[in-house]
């Protein structure tokens, strides 16, 4: 790299690698960066969704690549970042994005349940920004991006070990981002509400589901969901990480639940267990 080209680039010129990019909010954020002139690198563990991707993105006139990721394996997120930035010299964006949901009750949740969604969901964004910065404090510049979700902000029934590993990624966002201050490293974290990607529409899967539930009420459930669009999501999110924000919480209305459970965490777990009454009703 030389030595006028240092500086984060937000976005046109920039570098992104994107996990989990081949649906949903990581495919919107593909999408977007790219129409705002960022190089993006599309990883998931479901290649031929990333290639398809990639594809939609070089057609319109973006420049992207698709790259197969497992982010469970530390070394191959290790080395999918290496060689973005031998090749490219830089890496501007990491989005720590890849995540799965399991439903269910508390007590319905075996420990191979816990053990995927931490490994996924919390141990991936260990791994993704483990590697992103070095590389990061290396070059001077970068910023990463955590997907958490507003269950990191609430207590959210029904997805328990899902809730616990969103509440870890928060955390460990807000700690990194005043560790890496005066580093030239920022980190902001994700917390959308109810976002209308393929997690939501395919969520009556009984794949989705600890224990036993009537599909067709499963079905009827998810099809009532209602939220906000992903391309909306991820032009607003692109908006609020190029001002720097710390906590990204979208739609804006899941704020004031977000400021109930900072202002009075007792009548949080009181609407949480409202939530989790009316849920269990609607899927029992």
């Amino acid at each position: 790299m030389g030595k006028g080209e240092t500086g984060l680039r937000t976005y046109d010129g920039g570098v992104a690698v994107i996990t989990g990019a081949a649906s949903g909010i990581g495919r919107a954020l593909a999408g977007e960066l790219a129409a705002r002139g960022c190089e993006v690198v599309v990883a998931d563990l479901d290649v031929e969704g990333a290639n398809e991707v990639a594809a939609a993105i070089c057609a319109d006139g973006g420049k992207a690549t698709a790259q197969s990721l497992d982010v469970t394996d530390p070394g191959a997120v290790a080395a999918v970042l290496q060689a973005v930035w031998e090749r490219c010299g830089r890496l501007d964006y990491m989005f720590n994005n890849a995540g799965i949901a399991i439903n269910g009750k508390f007590e319905d949740f075996e420990l191979s349940h816990w053990r995927k969604v931490i490994e996924v969901n919390l141990m991936g964004v260990v791994y993704g920004a483990k590697a992103a910065e070095k590389l990061m404090a290396g070059q001077g510049f970068g910023h990463i991006v955590n997907t958490a979700s507003f269950a990191g902000l609430f207590p959210w029934p029904t997805t328990i070990p899902y809730t616990a590993t969103k509440h870890a990624i928060v955390g460990m966002s807000a700690a990194m981002r005043a560790e890496l201050a005066g580093s030239g490293i920022r980190v902001s974290v994700l917390c959308p509400g109810t976002i209308m990607t393929p997690m939501i529409e395919e969520g009556a899967s009984p794949q989705r589901w600890a224990g036993s539930y009537p599909q067709e009420k499963l079905d009827a459930f998810f099809r009532s969901a209602r939220g906000m669009k992903v391309d909306a999501f991820a032009r607003k999110a692109l908006d609020r990480i190029a001002k720097n924000d710390a906590v990204i919480v979208l739609p804006s209305g899941y704020r004031l639940l977000w400021d109930i459970n900072r202002m009075s965490p007792s009548l949080a777990i009181a609407l949480s267990r409202q939530i989790y009454q009316v849920i269990m009703k609607r899927v029992s």
